[in-house]
């Protein structure tokens, strides 16, 4: 999930915000200022309510942020790269590069999310009863309260028996323990997630229509997440299963041509995108050095009197370490790295030169030539391509 604000590091690990993440900053200030605050303690002036609501929904972002920053932590410890943190709507994303080493590492990931809501739910109670025994306002012992169950709540929620859920990463790590086969296992998590997510859904569905109550709606949007993401999830290991064993050269777009940095937009048009069939180019420095890339349609915007002195270095995008690789790098790899321009995943280097290029186009026919190759006997061509 792309950030749109960066809060910067912790632990290492990059960590910032989706700009949905607002409306549900918004919400649970609402819903505490308005509801649940009110309710507690009726005789309270509406400006204390709101002084106390809107710190509180800070703290419970900060507590989705420790619940996410756990799994990114372990993960790292078990051999996995963390890309990035996000915090979204409907809670947080730990982009994790790489696949669990086994399934103790798989279960230990994703059980300490939830461990970690529980030690947040336990801090808050505590805390909580220490603020009544020593008179604190009500509203403050209200809203701690409040935080306590709301993370008891997440982390019961979150081990559910279904992808993405932690629930569906502990139930995949038991069945590739049992089966010993994680494609498998990914499937069957999947799955579950599905009948979960539907399961949820029907009973927003049945809220709606007979209690009339609007947080129907809010669980009904949570199942038809939870069916979205299991869906990508059996998506993604179907991909792996299909490239399995690839290795980059055996897909890659070879000898691409390459956009130097120091030419102008307008010298690299008439001489080379004119007439190449490329749409994204590797951008290398005086050395030969990949150093960032442009697409055609980065081009185009630039208006075509800036593009004679506009260079290519001026416009290109970094290439970050994420995006390069070696010839003999598996393309189960690259499948879940974020595409560069919404096209290119991985330029791939020899010595410090460019010698091809993966793109999404690339990927999807090594994909789609691998779902139709599963189904016969390998021929001697599949063999060198691997």
């Amino acid at each position: 999930m792309k950030q749109t604000v960066r809060l910067g590091r912790v632990a290492g690990i990059p960590v910032g915000l989706h700009w949905s993440v607002l409306v549900i900053a918004v919400i649970i200030a609402v819903v505490l200022g308005t509801t649940v605050l009110p309710e507690a303690v009726s005789h309270a002036p509406t400006g204390v309510y709101w002084a106390v609501a809107i710190p509180s929904a800070l703290l419970f972002l900060a507590s989705l942020l420790a619940h996410e920053l756990a799994h990114a932590v372990v993960a790292r410890r078990h051999g996995v790269r963390v890309r990035a943190i996000t915090l979204w709507m409907l809670g947080g994303v730990a982009e994790l590069d790489g696949e669990s080493p086994s399934p103790r590492a798989d279960l230990v990931i994703a059980v300490v999310g939830p461990i970690a809501s529980l030690a947040a739910a336990m801090f808050f109670g505590i805390v909580a009863i220490g603020a009544w025994a020593l008179g604190v306002p009500a509203v403050v012992t209200a809203v701690l309260a409040w935080l306590a169950f709301m993370n008891a709540v997440l982390a019961v929620f979150n081990l559910l028996p279904g992808a993405p859920l932690d629930g569906g990463r502990v139930l995949r790590a038991i069945l590739w323990k049992k089966f010993g086969d994680r494609a498998r296992a990914d499937l069957a998590a999947a799955r579950a997630g599905r009948v979960l997510g539907a399961g949820l859904m029907a009973g927003g569905v049945l809220q709606v229509a007979v209690g009339r109550s609007g947080s129907g709606l809010w669980l009904a949007l949570i199942g038809w997440f939870l069916i979205g993401q299991a869906n990508i999830e059996a998506m993604s290991r179907t991909a792996r299963q299909a490239v399995q064993g690839v290795r980059a050269r055996a897909v890659m777009t070879e000898n691409p041509d390459c956009a130097p940095g120091w030419n102008p937009i307008e010298e690299f048009v008439e001489r080379v995108l004119m007439n190449s069939p490329q749409s994204v180019f590797p951008v290398v420095d005086l050395t030969g050095t990949p150093v960032g890339v442009v697409t055609t349609e980065m081009m185009v915007r630039v208006p075509p009197g800036e593009r004679v002195f506009t260079r290519l270095s001026e416009m290109q995008l970094p290439l970050s370490a994420e995006h390069l690789s070696a010839p003999d790098d598996l393309i189960t790899d690259l499948l879940n790295r974020r595409p560069l321009a919404g096209e290119l995943v991985s330029v791939v280097t020899e010595d410090g030169r460019v010698t091809g290029m993966v793109t999404v186009q690339d990927l999807t026919r090594a994909v789609q030539r691998g779902r139709l190759r599963s189904g016969r006997a390998p021929t001697r061509q599949d063999r060198e391509d691997r």
